[in-house]
């Protein structure tokens, strides 16, 4: 039998709309897909019948499936001979551990492909309607996770504040929600608490829920308006026209 292949497909952030073409036809040929959590059965419902279907749900303070298990099973398929594609929500190699997955099947002598998604980070930017880099506000943009591994140390908030000050950067903050009060304490360090701020929850998708607000009422607003994960939260001057144009910058939308 001829060895499989082992693509990892970036679902991107909900709708089904933004998949890519290649990730389309990717997930038509696939045997077998290995599904996370966040991906939506309308992206699922694109596979071929027959397709053998595995949900490998990973998702923070919820039961999940062990990573070296995944791996396992990728490695198992593929010496099978199957089609195996990887269906990660957002994109896999931006906090998907599509890194770790690429390497191992590389040690394990798997083929392996990427295709990319459009990770939430940008999904939410367009939800809110800004760029996360502009000539007047922001000279960048910086991904970060808010979510740490266990047993390590975070990011230094003080530190990517005082950077994104200076340098005149976007924050945008990855499985921030639960961690919300620690990274709006440690963001004030070096920010005002002026300093423009968003959170958007599951963006593109029909239940989407947006707020606006600034960095010294970050986790206020987080509590009230019981934001959870998959949320992002951006932070920087960039929001300062939503804020403008809502005429107030805790405005709170509840799309349909």
């Amino acid at each position: 039998m001829n060895p499989g292949t082992v693509t990892l497909v970036g679902a991107g952030p909900g709708d089904p709309d933004l998949l890519t073409l290649k990730a389309v036809k990717a997930i038509q040929a696939a045997t077998v897909l290995l599904v996370d959590d966040l991906v939506g059965r309308d992206i699922v419902a694109l596979a071929a019948p027959g397709t053998r279907v595995i949900h490998v749900g990973k998702r923070g303070g919820c039961k999940s499936t062990p990573q070296a298990f995944i791996e396992k099973l990728m490695v198992m398929a593929a010496r099978e001979g199957e089609n195996v594609v990887r269906l990660k929500g957002g994109d896999p190699l931006i906090f998907g551990r599509g890194g770790e997955e690429v390497a191992h099947l590389r040690s394990e002598g798997v083929e392996v492909q990427v295709i990319n998604g459009i990770t939430a980070g940008l999904a939410a930017a367009s939800a809110l309607g800004v760029a996360l880099t502009h000539r007047e506000h922001a000279h960048g943009v910086l991904f970060i996770t808010g979510h740490a591994r266990s047993g390590a140390d975070g990011p230094n908030w003080r530190l990517l504040a005082a950077t994104a000050r200076d340098a005149k950067l976007t924050l945008v903050i990855y499985m921030g929600v639960s961690g919300a009060g620690h990274i709006q304490d440690e963001l004030l360090t070096a920010l005002p608490a002026s300093t423009p701020a968003a959170v958007v929850q599951r963006a593109s998708l029909p239940d989407q829920r947006q707020a606006v607000t600034t960095l010294g009422n970050l986790h206020m607003t987080i509590d009230q308006e019981q934001f959870a994960s998959p949320s992002v939260i951006v932070v920087g001057d960039v929001i300062s026209g939503v804020a403008a144009a809502s005429n107030s910058l805790t405005h709170f939308a509840r799309l349909a």
